[in-house]
């Protein structure tokens, strides 16, 4: 009888063990919008980013992903996450024009070398100031694209060429283009196929992987490489405060963790993506035009202007502007 019992009570004690381990824990199901589409290594980045977790939490967290917009629009991607709408989100800070000045420092044209030193520069940048304007969210990582370059439908190789071209752009781009005297026209990149291909407008500024990612090799005929000006746009992949909050500490770190690693993997799949851009638009008998040097230096020079202005708006919202661009000019100098 004694060691019936005490069989019993081992048995017991192992099935409450069990029972408080991990795979007894309550799954935590969250929401991922993304305005990229599936087939864009940025969507692809990111849904690997999502299996990582689940495969490191064992099962706990599970991520449904919803890609090319269709939980929250691009613009709307922010609020859709601090409301609950999605629990994670990605998109980009400059679809909301105004509301994020201190992260809208990285957008200026600095002359990002690369997908790679822009997403770093960001993260740095980030945890260098971290604004409050991001106070509502829980940050997880930033990226940025590579270089963002003009790709038209005539050839543009002067700022004489580009006087009243109609040039989708968005944030501080938009501000770029301007400056070469050209029209700029607010609109996220999913919109901007239809637009060339009606002739909404009539060129576009982003970086050369749009051309294979989205396709926009197929409206367009010429890219010039202007990458003495790039610049890039940083996006975010934020997450619920409240949600962040109800986290275990251990599934906290685990994010934390895989974050922090897919910094580069994103920044390395610009890169890739960039050169896949480069050799899809030349597959279709597309032109890559040069700047000759005097006239890299006329649009370096036109750009400048940009840098002041920014500094000059945020000292007027009680933001230090100039810290903000020294800083940034500060790390490119020692990015790859």
């Amino acid at each position: 009888m004694k060691r019936h019992l005490a069989v019993v009570t081992i048995i017991a004690l192992f099935l409450a063990l069990a029972l408080s381990g991990p795979a007894a824990a309550k799954t935590i199901n969250l929401t991922y919008s993304i305005f990229f589409p599936p087939s864009h290594g940025q969507c692809q980045a990111a849904m690997s980013w999502a299996k990582e977790i689940e495969k490191r939490t064992n099962g706990q967290v599970k991520i449904q992903v919803f890609p090319t917009g269709t939980l929250t629009k691009p613009q709307q991607c922010y609020d859709g996450v601090v409301n609950g709408i999605s629990d994670i989100g990605m998109s980009v800070f400059a679809y909301t024009r105004g509301r994020f000045p201190v992260m809208a420092a990285l957008d200026l044209p600095f002359g990002y070398p690369s997908g790679l030193a822009a997403t770093r520069m960001a993260n740095d940048y980030y945890n260098q100031f971290k604004p409050k304007e991001l106070d509502d969210v829980k940050v997880l990582y930033l990226h940025g694209h590579g270089p963002g370059l003009l790709h038209t439908k005539k050839p543009t190789q002067s700022i004489e060429d580009m006087q009243g071209l109609k040039i989708r752009s968005t944030g501080l781009s938009a501000r770029i283009v301007e400056s070469l005297g050209g029209v700029a026209v607010a609109m996220p990149q999913n919109a901007a196929y239809e637009a060339l291909q009606k002739g909404v407008v009539e060129g576009t500024f982003a970086p050369i992987e749009t051309l294979k990612g989205w396709k926009q090799a197929e409206v367009i005929k010429y890219t010039t490489d202007s990458k003495s000006i790039g610049y890039t746009t940083a996006m975010y992949v934020v997450m619920n405060r409240g949600k962040w909050d109800k986290l275990p500490a251990d599934v906290q770190k685990v994010f934390a963790d895989v974050s922090k690693e897919w910094i580069d993997v994103h920044g390395e799949t610009w890169d890739k993506d960039d050169a896949a851009g480069r050799e899809f638009t030349l597959s279709l008998g597309n032109q890559i035009l040069e700047l000759s040097d005097s006239e890299n230096a006329r649009w370096i020079e036109a750009v400048k202007p940009i840098l002041d202005d920014y500094a000059a708006a945020t000292k007027e919202k009680g933001l230090p502007g100039d810290d903000y661009v020294k800083a940034l000019q500060g790390m490119l100098k020692n990015a790859n």
